[in-house]
């Protein structure tokens, strides 16, 4: 094959792999992009309420306004750093004792699952009064129901992953005679990584959404406190771009997440769907 030829082929491979990109990024993005849309002319033609449900224009232009006046940028500051602490802890917490019982203490786990199972169901809006007893209306008690409902997806993905792993990797290793330290590093912690990965999206998306509901009581600022003090003085435009911000953040952090962890289970490969 001369030069030419294969300039020429080259080319169309990449021609036919941006088109796929392309493609499968309108597949994507065909559903919001008609969301928006119905959003934007719904109110005009009168189909919803324009006094109930502002324009996607008039949400978005209300966000820069506050943004540029300084007033949202406080609120996601306070949000982002209740849920991060919530969000953290758990993690700190939930990932080592999912090994721990995973791994080096299987009949503790089988003894605790029915009841750890047990916790985790117990709806966390019905805790509220329970930590607002314990630890009074302030950043203790928001920070604490969060972290009541970020631990739990983490703990049982961790033990998941870690059961799962392929036991003939693990006497492989045992065979060659790898150390437990070095075990757990080169083949217990990658092993389970995939499925940590999962209960951290899982978690992260709890954490959001009860923080919007923790900010609603006794709290004076934040997203949650925002779309309440909003609703109260019927400012629907406010209220809008409130809940906006609060979707657009959860797709922030489940993205933020997922990068990190292409960057870290680097064996793991992403299916293509053509």
């Amino acid at each position: 094959m001369n030069i030419d030829s294969r300039t020429y082929v080259e080319n169309k491979n990449h021609r036919t792999n941006a088109g796929k990109i392309l493609t499968k990024i309108f597949r994507k993005s065909i559903a919001v992009v008609l969301f928006l849309i119905f959003w934007q002319v719904a109110p005009i033609l009168g189909i919803v309420d324009h006094q109930f449900i502002p324009t996607f224009t008039e949400t978005v232009g209300t966000i820069v306004s506050l943004t540029l006046k300084n007033e949202m940028l406080v609120h996601v500051k306070v949000s982002i750093l209740r849920a991060g602490v919530g969000f953290l802890l758990a993690g700190i917490i939930a990932v080592p004792l999912g090994f721990l019982l995973a791994g080096g203490f299987r009949k503790l786990e089988e003894i605790l699952d029915p009841l750890l199972q047990i916790l985790a169901q117990v709806n966390p809006f019905s805790l509220f009064p329970v930590f607002i007893l314990l630890f009074g209306i302030g950043e203790v008690a928001k920070i604490s129901i969060i972290f009541w409902v970020s631990i739990w997806p983490i703990l049982f993905s961790t033990i998941t992953g870690v059961k799962t792993i392929d036991p003939l990797l693990i006497k492989a290793a045992q065979a060659m005679g790898t150390s437990k330290i070095r075990l757990f590093w080169k083949v217990v912690l990658p092993g389970a990584a995939p499925s940590i990965f999962s209960g951290l999206r899982m978690s992260a998306g709890n954490a959001f959404l009860m923080l919007i509901a923790a900010e609603m009581i006794g709290a004076s600022a934040g997203l949650g406190w925002m779309v309440l003090n909003s609703e109260v003085n019927f400012q629907i435009n406010r209220l809008f771009a409130a809940a906006l911000t609060i979707a657009l953040l959860g797709i922030f952090i489940n993205k933020a997440i997922g990068f990190v962890e292409k960057k870290v289970v680097v064996w793991k490969q992403d299916s293509f769907v053509s």
